[in-house]
């Protein structure tokens, strides 16, 4: 039977593996910081009848140029864009595919800041553009002066900083955003996977004057829209005709299209999980501080948390009760996703039952 390893594969893409979670059939899912809050039955309701009417016409291709969901994404952000600054795929992740087959690539290099999501070196590595990395403070913060050093160490082409960034939870400041802006001519990405999730200023605040600044977000996770696929960026016009050079015709489909226009003509319906996941993600830090863990402060919808004797052995421990957390491979940490209060309240009380699991010298 033929092996990958036996296939004419590009060099550089030998011996990685493909990006993937544990997906354990388990009562309580809190692994992969989804929305586990249903989506209201009354939206729903009326995404089904946007999928009908889109179903209806689905001989035809859909509206290359998804206007009315740029036009719908630019209301909901607001800050005076309209659906010139707007582009949307299917997922951010294939937002910063594109975003790296139009200024990265290969002879070119991105530069990230781990631990920080890993499909930015995966999507880097897939694009042909070298990853390069430079390190967070120990309280996981990028600060201006650390981010134009390493801007000037590496000569980045892209710079990705991740706002909540996963999986530590912590912001980057509008502040060291800038001054990565202006020490670089190439282009700056902001990821706002979580941004709902704080309540800082977006980097939404400072597109105005600065044509390669970007920001892009997901429907995955406020919105509860994870299985749907939606993901989108703000920036100057003149960013989306860059990927319109790269992006497959018609790569959104007209169902796609006319979910998230329904789903966003829901928005306060849509956003009002949002203050319970917040709660609940407080209440999971503030719980695991009372039993000896350390939880790093977030303003996203999960929580990584240390003072782990042993993360192998406590994720396994968990998973006999049906509770599957993320092991992100920071050492003597875990992470696990804001849930429902009833999935918090079994995450905690498991947590109680293996409190010596932590407590661990850092």
């Amino acid at each position: 039977m033929t092996s990958l390893s036996d296939l004419p594969i590009r060099d550089d893409l030998r011996g990685l593996t493909p990006y993937g979670a544990p997906t354990d059939p388990v009562r309580i899912q809190l692994n992969v910081n989804e929305n586990t809050h249903p989506i209201p039955e009354a939206v729903a309701t009326d995404i089904v009848m946007a999928l009908a009417g889109a179903v209806m016409n689905a001989n035809r291709y859909p509206d290359r140029e998804f206007t009315e969901l740029r036009e719908s994404l630019a209301a909901y952000l607001g800050h005076g864009l309209t659906a010139d600054n707007m582009w949307a795929a299917n997922g951010s992740n294939e937002v910063l595919q594109q975003t790296l087959q139009a200024f990265g690539g290969p002879g070119r290099r991105v530069l990230g800041f781990p631990p920080t999501y890993s499909m930015h070196s995966i999507i880097a590595s897939g694009t042909g553009t070298e990853w390069v990395t430079a390190p967070r403070d120990p309280a996981y913060d990028i600060t201006p002066e650390n981010v134009v050093a390493a801007i000037a160490e590496h000569s980045p082409d892209v710079v990705f900083l991740c706002s909540p960034n996963n999986p530590t939870g912590t912001p980057v400041s509008n502040d060291t955003i800038v001054a990565a802006y202006d020490a670089t001519d190439g282009i700056v990405l902001v990821d706002e996977a979580y941004a709902e999730f704080s309540d800082r200023e977006s980097a939404l605040a400072l597109l105005e004057g600065r044509p390669r600044l970007l920001v892009s977000r997901t429907m995955s996770k406020a919105f509860a829209f994870a299985g749907a696929r939606v993901g989108y960026l703000a920036a100057d016009p003149a960013i989306a005709d860059a990927l319109r050079l790269v992006r497959l015709p018609y790569h959104l489909s007209a169902l796609t299209q006319a979910a998230a226009v329904a789903a966003l003509a829901h928005a306060p319906e849509m956003l009002a999980m949002v203050n319970e996941i917040k709660a609940q993600r407080n209440r999971m830090s503030a719980g695991l501080e009372a039993l000896g863990f350390t939880p790093v402060p977030s303003e996203s919808n999960f929580v990584l948390f240390g003072n782990v004797a042993d993360p192998q052995e406590l994720f396994h421990k968990l998973l006999i009760q049906d509770i599957l957390i993320r092991d992100v491979g920071i050492p003597h940490h875990l992470r696990v996703t804001a849930g429902t209060e009833e999935e918090t309240t079994a995450f905690l009380d498991a947590m109680a039952d293996l409190q010596t699991l932590g407590r661990v010298e850092q």
